[in-house]
């Protein structure tokens, strides 16, 4: 594998910060506390970090609404902190990959604040601007992610700006050169910095349709989207002009022409449109497109191991020479454990997850804390912090509940994250699950996942060989990893019952060892071989033609 690019097949770990680590009281975690855990990310044997933003902002969208691209934010540190987390974790042997948000900024960026003073401002074009309609109506139907209308008044302009998201989130116009070009100076200050590569946000909503078209009306049957509820207006649309446009492609390929002059940096797109998997194709396709991307696919709360398999077979018949990659978790949606588990989720049924991830084809984003099995946090309305949460409560309760701290210790209020503070609460159900408290289990989830990890590494197959599914019954679900030889049969029990799997007549099988998984047996059967699970079983073996 030593000619394998380190990011093809790699687990990257997302960190959080302001839920990582504080060290200076204040309840929101920093770049410092980053630093004091990088020893800990290291142990999970896990081959990169990627850093969700840490840029000033005023933190309407908690970072994802920049006014400073080229700063640290002060609730974070500084720059000299960020140059002592890039100087561990390489020396550490981790990559560091970095949040960039380009498609919209904060509307306290110097940019903003000088497109919106009037219409023939050096950067008056910076910023997607509209006139009303002769009844001083919107341009258009189009509709923000977190509610609401797309558009928001000017009086100074007299004109409407687009935002996809928040008000306080203008959509830069990357129609204009002089923004694409400013945003890829943005890009390179972090390159020579010494980063390892970006995780691109929202990247599919970079270009509009310059000739403002509606969106047309999508049938309730329809309905259903990612990263959004269907109780949300923005689900009775089909998101055709304000997202996903034709032209993201040429600054895609502007963007992987300036990566490419730093060897071994690295693109990760979050795609979301109205077919995914297609868009995730088109934007990995050949060597001068984005390395790799993933999306919401499985993110959603559907388990099915038909719905698994047949999300990564769309994916591999559409994705030719690109690469994949899968997340199960992040700081967008319920964690998995409880959007999947369903209440029933065990630590069991957290071990056979990461293993599932940890085997899929692709490289692989774990957010902090799925390594210790950590649920949904219950937020209560008084406590939310999310203005998506607060704008859709009840139906929807936001994205808080992911993102509370990291319980280090079971002791004390804050469980380790602070002496004094925590942005938002920590659940006591999180206590007796802390790093801690599994530290010295050899079982625990923690050490599985260290254990896996550590295990992955040793089998090209599992990093960067191909995959092919393998017929069986809900609810398991089967496929094997191939290259030069070396095939494994990957074989999970999606239920907390016991089940049986016949194995392909064809092949010899010999159980692995090493990976830590269990419940799950190789029999005999009737015709051949067969494979008995416990609930939440997994079992991975050698698969050789008979």
């Amino acid at each position: 594998m030593s000619n394998t690019p380190w990011w093809r097949g790699a687990a990257i770990y997302q960190i959080y910060p302001r839920s990582l680590q504080d060290t200076n009281g204040d309840g929101i975690g920093d770049l410092k506390g980053i630093i004091q855990r990088l020893d800990y990310i290291a142990s999970l044997n896990v081959d990169a970090i990627w850093i969700s933003p840490f840029f000033r902002s005023p933190m309407k969208d908690f970072g994802y609404d920049i006014s400073d691209y080229l700063d640290v934010d002060p609730m974070f540190g500084t720059m000299a902190d960020f140059d002592e987390l890039i100087a561990k974790a390489h020396a550490l042997g981790l990559k560091v990959v970095i949040d960039q948000v380009l498609s919209h900024t904060s509307d306290e960026h110097a940019w903003f604040k000088e497109s919106r003073q009037s219409r023939d401002n050096p950067r008056a074009d910076w910023y997607v601007w509209a006139d009303p309609r002769e009844d001083g109506t919107p341009p258009n139907n189009w509709l923000a992610i977190f509610g609401g209308c797309a558009w928001e008044w000017e009086p100074r302009r007299q004109q409407y700006y687009l935002h996809n998201f928040l008000k306080s989130q203008p959509d830069l116009n990357f129609h204009c050169e002089d923004v694409r070009r400013a945003v890829l100076d943005n890009v390179e200050f972090w390159l020579k910095k010494g980063v390892d590569g970006f995780r691109l946000d929202a990247i599919t909503f970079c270009f509009h349709d310059a000739k403002l078209r509606d969106n047309p009306a999508k049938p309730a049957d329809k309905r259903q989207g990612r990263g959004f509820s269907e109780d949300n207006p923005y689900a009775y649309q089909y998101h055709w002009y304000n997202n996903e446009r034709p032209e993201t492609l040429g600054f895609i390929e502007q963007l992987r022409a300036l990566i490419d002059r730093y060897p071994g940096a690295v693109t990760l797109g979050e795609v979301s449109s109205e077919d995914s998997l297609a868009t995730m194709a088109e934007y990995t396709k050949g060597d001068n497109r984005l390395h790799m991307a993933y999306s919401f696919e499985l993110l959603t709360k559907d388990y099915s191991a038909s719905y698994i398999r047949s999300t990564v077979e769309a994916l591999e018949n559409a994705i030719g020479d690109g690469w994949p990659c899968w997340a199960i978790g992040n700081h967008d949606v319920e964690r998995v454990l409880s959007r999947w588990g369903q209440g029933k989720g065990t630590p069991q049924m957290a071990k056979m997850l990461s293993a599932l991830l940890g085997c899929l084809r692709g490289s692989l984003c774990i957010y902090q804390g799925e390594e210790l099995g950590l649920t949904e946090a219950d937020i209560p309305f008084d406590a939310l912090q999310d203005p998506f949460g607060i704008a859709f409560w009840p139906n929807f309760k936001g994205r808080d509940g992911c993102r509370t701290p990291m319980p280090w210790h079971s002791e004390g209020q804050f469980m380790g994250f602070s002496d004094k503070a925590s942005w938002l609460p920590l659940p006591e159900s999180h206590r007796d699950i802390s790093v801690s408290s599994q530290e010295m289990m050899a079982d625990s989830i923690l050490n599985q996942f260290r254990r896996f990890m550590a295990w992955r590494k040793q089998y090209a197959s599992l990093v960067a060989g191909e995959i092919n599914f393998i017929d069986s019954n809900e609810p398991v679900l089967s496929f094997a990893r191939s290259v030069d030889g070396e095939s494994i049969l990957c074989a999970f029990n999606l239920s907390d019952g016991k089940q049986v799997f016949d194995l392909p007549e064809t092949y010899r099988y010999t159980p692995l060892s090493g990976h830590g998984l269990g419940g799950a047996v190789l029999t005999d059967s009737k015709t051949g071989k067969q494979v008995e699970f416990d609930g939440y079983g997994a079992l991975l073996l050698s698969m050789q033609p008979d």
